[in-house]
């Protein structure tokens, strides 16, 4: 039949296919079950602050989201953070360190044993890995040694996958981190490498600033919708029913498509696709997710210690519930009125799954023990208060990540036109979604 896509979800992810698409040619429908689109990407104005109740920024990574942020600039204009963002904290023994930002200051912190920057001095030198399956955590030990792993990777972990770097593989979690051990043998040396193959071109627009937008990250996605066009996108999609004809013939809900490209969850995924048995569909439901609670706190006035940061993370070996807390006030110069802050602070994860099981004023008792404690306040007293609980926030990339890789392979095979996308596979964050559809796009014109 006539090339026709069907996409299952209106975050990122399909926004950004369905852009692509649009620029193709190529006919298209988003199926969305919520009423808005955007998907976890949701900002809001309160009370002079600007909240953000999903992801809170992104980083300028890759060449897909450059080009996708110069093509919507039109109606959207990136604003990217304070120099101040630059300065990464981690709280260690009752105290903020900045982590290193060059020699002089990697030579003098505090947060690494010696016995390990002289490790580090040897990284240069030290044999690959051999072990596909290996976790995050013995490559970091392997290569750097545990403090750097207590100190850095631990809370970083924390910050972006509020994961547990036991448990993530660094070859599907991390794969630029593998390719330099793997392609150039280790990571200083790829480093260096991967700085001369690059043009100037390429590293002019892939700047990796950290951006948002003056209302919030939700701009770039009521940005996509815009270009997109409401007519393609029908939302509160609660029952969508897919079934598979022949190849590249599916029905969605009374229409026909040669493809059905779904972003949604692993969990979700499946209920959509009921003739997919359950031996192929099973790796990819196993996928793991870490619970995440997200508050945000606006203070009209701040009294506490100097925001001159991107934020503070807070590792394991601290024993503290917060994982993390974002300063987006001296980030963005919007985000709260004169003499105020403004703060995400992120809780749970992999290793604190418990956290999000209280009522709101048990888990906020809690948690304002530790923002006393690590912000210097004498009380706990936010002019605006708001909690987002998310139970499956972000995909874990473990060892069952090749079984899955090879199951979605297989299924795609099985059934032609089908293609399951998402943060299932292709990593998770901003970048990584938008990365994903283009190459998607591509694959469909091709096709």
């Amino acid at each position: 039949m006539e090339k026709k896509v069907a996409i299952i979800g209106a975050g990122l992810t399909g926004l950004s296919l369905a852009f692509q698409l649009k620029k193709a040619g190529i006919p298209f429908v988003i199926y969305e079950k919520s009423h808005r689109t955007g998907g976890v990407i949701q900002s809001e104005k309160k009370d002079g602050f600007i909240l953000e109740k999903g992801p809170n920024t992104g980083v300028v990574a890759n060449l897909e989201l450059a080009n996708l942020l110069d093509e919507l600039s039109d109606i959207a204009t990136p604003v990217y953070a304070d120099e101040v963002a630059k300065k990464r904290l981690i709280w260690k023994n009752g105290k903020w360190k900045a982590l290193p930002s060059g020699i002089k200051s990697a030579v003098t912190t505090p947060l690494f044993t010696w016995k390990d920057k002289l490790k580090v001095a040897g990284e240069f030198f030290r044999k690959k890995g051999n072990t596909e399956t290996e976790t995050l955590a013995d490559t970091v030990i392997r290569r750097l040694g545990n403090s750097f792993l207590d100190y850095a990777i631990d809370p970083f972990v924390s910050g972006v996958y509020a994961g547990d770097p036991h448990y993530l593989v660094t070859k599907y979690a991390f794969p630029k981190l593998y390719n330099l051990e793997e392609k150039y043998g280790g990571f200083i040396k790829g480093r260096l490498k991967i700085a001369k193959e690059r043009s100037e071109a390429y590293k002019k627009k892939v700047s990796k600033k950290i951006f948002s937008y003056a209302n919030g990250l939700q701009d770039l996605t009521d940005a996509l919708t815009h270009k997109i066009g409401q007519e393609h996108i029908l939302l509160n999609q609660l029952d969508i029913e897919i079934v598979y004809q022949s190849p590249n013939r599916f029905r969605v809900n009374g229409q026909d498509f040669s493809h059905v490209v779904t972003t949604v969850k692993a969990s979700e995924t499946f209920e959509l696709l009921p003739f997919v048995p359950q031996e192929l569909s099973m790796p990819v439901t196993n996928l793991l997710y870490a619970p995440v609670v997200e508050i945000s706190l606006g203070f009209k006035q701040w009294n506490g210690i100097k925001l001159d940061a991107f934020g503070g993370l807070i590792p394991t070996k601290e024993h503290k519930n917060i994982l993390g807390i974002l300063f987006m006030s001296s980030q963005f110069s919007n985000r709260a009125p004169k003499d105020g802050a403004f703060f995400s602070v992120f809780a749970g994860g992999i290793k604190k799954p418990e956290i999000l099981q209280p009522d709101d004023d048990v888990l906020l008792k809690l948690l304002a023990i530790d923002f006393k404690e690590v912000m210097r306040l004498d009380s706990f007293n936010p002019d605006l208060l708001e909690i987002s609980r998310h139970p499956k926030a972000i995909a874990q990339y473990g060892a069952d990540s090749k079984a899955r890789l090879e199951s979605i392979d297989k299924i795609e095979a099985q059934y032609p036109g089908l293609l399951l996308r998402g943060s299932i596979k292709d990593g998770i964050g901003i970048a990584d979604r938008v990365a994903q559809s283009y190459k998607t796009a591509q694959k469909l014109t091709a096709q």
